[in-house]
């Protein structure tokens, strides 16, 4: 089974799972949460099986999955890119997870750092 690359960050109490579907038909397999969440169509078209019923999505545009609801991802042309957004439910024992290729040049991770705990 094809799958899609995927790149996650949470930062500030904020999941994002980047999913880059690079090929027609490549899937990310079924599963639930236990959490309302979007999935944000950046680019291509998504097909998703949501309880065994289908529905087709075109970029740019949110797709709302319910909590409990079984869903399954399948791109439907070669590039298509999705991010799962969600808040984090236990932010005393998250930790934010910063890869070094989202922060911009003239930014110092530290005061970057710095910036996001203050509230």
């Amino acid at each position: 089974m094809k799958r899609p690359v995927v790149n996650i960050g949470l930062v500030a109490n904020m999941f994002v799972r980047q999913m880059h579907f690079c090929e027609v038909n490549a899937t990310e397999p079924g599963h639930t949460h236990s959490f309302d969440h979007l999935t944000l169509l950046a680019s291509g078209k998504l097909r998703v099986e949501a309880n065994g019923e289908i529905t087709d999505f075109v970029a740019p545009t949110m797709i709302y999955i319910q909590a409990d609801t079984e869903h399954l991802l399948t791109a439907l042309e070669e590039n298509t890119i999705a991010y799962c957004v969600h808040g984090l439910r236990d932010s005393e024992k998250s930790e934010d997870i910063i890869a070094p290729d989202m922060i911009p040049t003239g930014v110092k991770l530290k005061e970057m750092l710095n910036n996001i705990a203050v509230k």
